[in-house]
This record gives C-alpha cells, sequence and structure tokens, in this order.
C-alpha cells in the first residue's frame, strides 16, 4: 500500500515541477467555462433582449409554420418580411460593434457586406430557381433605397439634431463612390440601350455576353477599390482637421462596445444563416403575395423588399449621423450601393453563368433610367461636401416619386423567369 503512495506523490511531484501544463490546464477548464457561461448570457441578454424591434422575432417561426400549415402566400411573405427586420438591424448591431476593434475604414465596409447580406442571399436563392426579374429588381431597389431613402434619413435625421451646423464629410470619398456608381450605371445602360435599339450581332446573345464581359471588368474594378481604399492611400480620404480626432474617438468607442471582437463575429454567422433560412420562404411566397396582396411583383420587388434588407444600413447610418460622424454614415448607405453595383450584380451574372442562368445586365429601360436619374441626383447632392436636413428631406421626396412611380409601373418581362 505505500508504494502507490509514493509513486502518486513522485507524480505529483513531477506534475508540479514538470508537467505544470498539464495540472494547469486541468485546473483551467472548470475556470473558463465559470467565466464562459455568464459572458454568453450577458452577450445573449444584450443582443437579444435590449432592442425593442426584438419583438418581432417570432414572425420569424410563424412564417414556417404558416408555410406548411397553409396556403395564404400573402401572410408568409408578411410574416417573412417582419422575422427579418429585427434580424438585419441585429445584424447592423453586430457589424457596427465589429466596427469599433477594425476601424472606421474597415468598419464601413463591413457594415456594408453584412448589410447587403440579406439582399445577396435572396438574390442567389432567387437565381437558382431562375427568378432573374427578382433578382434584377430587388438589387435595384436595394440601391435606390440605400442611395435616397436610407441617406435621406440620415441626413434628415443628422440635420434635426444638428441644425445650428451644416454636418461635413468627406468630399474625395463621395466623389470616387460617385464615380463607380455612375460605372455601374454604364455597365447596365449599353446592353439596355443594345438591346432596344436591335443593334446586336447575334439577337438575344450579343447582350448576354456583353454583360458577362461588363460584369467581369466591373468586379475587377471594385477589387481595386477595395484595394486603394484599405491601403496606405485611404489616409487621404479622411475630412480636413481630423487629424487630432482619431484618439479621442477611439477611446470614446471603446467604452461603448459592448461585446467582444469574437462575439461580434459569432452573431453576424448565426443572424446571417437564419436570415438566409428565412430569405428563403420570402422568396417562395413573392409570387402567390402579389396575387393575394393585389400588389405589382416590380413594386414588391423593388420597394418592400429591400425596405426590410435595408434595416441594417437605416438603423446604423441614421446612429453615425446623429453622432456626427458622416463619413461612416456614407460608408454604410453610399458604400452599400457602391457594392451592390460593382460587386453583387456583376457577381449574380457570373454565378448565373455557372448555372446556365442567362442573368444580364440588362435591366429594362424603366429601372435603367431610374438609376441612372437617382445615381445624378446623389452625385450633385453629395458634390459640397456638405449635409443637412434640407438635403435629407429632398431624397426622402425623391424616394416617394420612385416608389410611387414602380407602383404604377408594369413590367414588360413579367413572364421571364
Amino acid at each position: 500500500m505505500e508504494n502507490p503512495q509514493i509513486e502518486m506523490g513522485a507524480f505529483k511531484a513531477n506534475g508540479l515541477q514538470g508537467q505544470n501544463g498539464g495540472l494547469r490546464s486541468s485546473m483551467v477548464e472548470p475556470w473558463k467555462l465559470q467565466r464562459t457561461v455568464p459572458r454568453v448570457l450577458r452577450s445573449i441578454r444584450i443582443v437579444i433582449f435590449t432592442s425593442k424591434l426584438n419583438l418581432l422575432l417570432p414572425f420569424g417561426p410563424a412564417s414556417i409554420v404558416l408555410h406548411y400549415a397553409t396556403k395564404r402566400h400573402g401572410l408568409v411573405f408578411l410574416f417573412s418580411m417582419l422575422g427579418i427586420t429585427p434580424l438585419a438591424e441585429r445584424l447592423g448591431y453586430a457589424t457596427e460593434q465589429l466596427a469599433i476593434y477594425t476601424g472606421p475604414t474597415v468598419g464601413g465596409l463591413l457594415n456594408a457586406t453584412f448589410g447587403n447580406a440579406t439582399e445577396m442571399i435572396i438574390a442567389i436563392y432567387a437565381l437558382k430557381n431562375g427568378m432573374i426579374r427578382v433578382v434584377q429588381q430587388s438589387l435595384l431597389g436595394s440601391i435606390l433605397s440605400n442611395m435616397l431613402l436610407v441617406m435621406g434619413c440620415a441626413f434628415f435625421a443628422g440635420g434635426i439634431v444638428h441644425r445650428n451646423k451644416d454636418q461635413v464629410f468627406s468630399k474625395a470619398t463621395a466623389v470616387v463612390n460617385s464615380g463607380l456608381l455612375l460605372m455601374a450605371v454604364m455597365g447596365l445602360m449599353f446592353p439596355a440601350v443594345l438591346h432596344f435599339t436591335h443593334s446586336e450581332v447575334r439577337q438575344g446573345a450579343s447582350e448576354v455576353s456583353l454583360s458577362r464581359f461588363s460584369s467581369c471588368v466591373m468586379l475587377v474594378a471594385y477589387a481595386s477599390y477595395l484595394y486603394f481604399q484599405l491601403s496606405g492611400r485611404s489616409n487621404t480620404y479622411s475630412p480636413i482637421g481630423s487629424e487630432e480626432m482619431p484618439t479621442e474617438d477611439a477611446a470614446e468607442e471603446d467604452e461603448e462596445a459592448e461585446i467582444s471582437m469574437w462575439e461580434s463575429i459569432a452573431w453576424l454567422a448565426m443572424l446571417t444563416l437564419w436570415v438566409s433560412i428565412l430569405s428563403e420562404y420570402l422568396v417562395n411566397a413573392i409570387e402567390g403575395a402579389s396575387d393575394s396582396l393585389n400588389l405589382p411583383v416590380a413594386f414588391i420587388s423593388v420597394i418592400l423588399l429591400p425596405i426590410v434588407g435595408n434595416a441594417a444600413e437605416h438603423a446604423s447610418a441614421i446612429m453615425f449621423a446623429m453622432k456626427d460622424k458622416l463619413d461612416i454614415t456614407l460608408g454604410v448607405a453610399i458604400g452599400s450601393s457602391t457594392q451592390i453595383s460593382m460587386f453583387v450584380i456583376p457577381f449574380c451574372v457570373v454565378v448565373g453563368w455557372m448555372m446556365g442562368q442567362k442573368m444580364d445586365l440588362n435591366f429594362q429601360l424603366f429601372e435603367t433610367a431610374t438609376l441612372f436619374i437617382t445615381v445624378l441626383v446623389v452625385a450633385f447632392m453629395l458634390q459640397d461636401g456638405v449635409a443637412n436636413y434640407l438635403k435629407g428631406l429632398m431624397l426622402i421626396l425623391c424616394y416617394l416619386i420612385v416608389a410611387a412611380s414602380f407602383f404604377v409601373h408594369v413590367d414588360p418581362q413579367s413572364s421571364d423567369g
């Protein structure tokens, strides 16, 4: 009996002296668990229970139940929209928390990327089902919504809060984004002009070939823009007189961080997955909802879907504008529009090419003209680098005109897809 005790004593001694790592890991694991569980509960409380909009979360599971229990596509569509809205807003919150750790430039790109996750998922799912017009119109609607409604509301809210002064943002950033948007309009315009002037070499095939070539060029342009913005040259795009501010802002934002970086990433992954599940039911219910609600498919695709999908951008852009951080607001609103027009739309054309779907950049005459006029209006609004509530109100009213136009618009290719 003595020998085993001696051996155990020797083992412990050796463990303490030569195998500290083994003993430490066995002691640290419960300690880590004790710290992790409260942190997870705290993270859930902050993300789920602090937003009143999360009262709409049960509509998500309810839409899935309705899909299988009934054939009422109008209700499934409305419930899916209501269920996705708080998820999109929480995506914006999680991205904002992550942006605190990454800085404003990367933060703006992250906001645009995860803000567009909903539209991207809906587009790819609709493309897989051959619903090309839904893809085109929903992506067009996202661009219009971001440029007119989201930025308009942000300028209006920021202008009301800071009504005694004009809010200033970087003109250089606005000019670059406006240039990219005009390039996207050019890419969308030529296939439409080819189609409507009947000047193609091969009827129907030339516009698809041109769209695929233009999409590859636009993807290269967007990749170059990302490299340019994330490289050292991006320092030239900070507003004049902001050199002294970063340390104060960083300290201020560090205090505002409510969840850790890895918690933000985990929430982004979970929320994106849940949005993708609900988007499937949303897309399947569009045509049935159009009949039951007596609304044109074009109005649903261009106006209603983007309002839900842009909830994240809407919340983030308004919040940053009210904090007088208009450069981040522009990164969210205009950056999101640039990303959809220069990346998501060309990417969908390339994906459709791989799937054997004839997705092209011919968005039809009415939609292309709407986008062209919208980009011109926004470019003129941004050229002086100043924002106020009047500009915001004008952008919102422009969006109301666009919405009314699509309400009375009949899609000439309603049978397509």
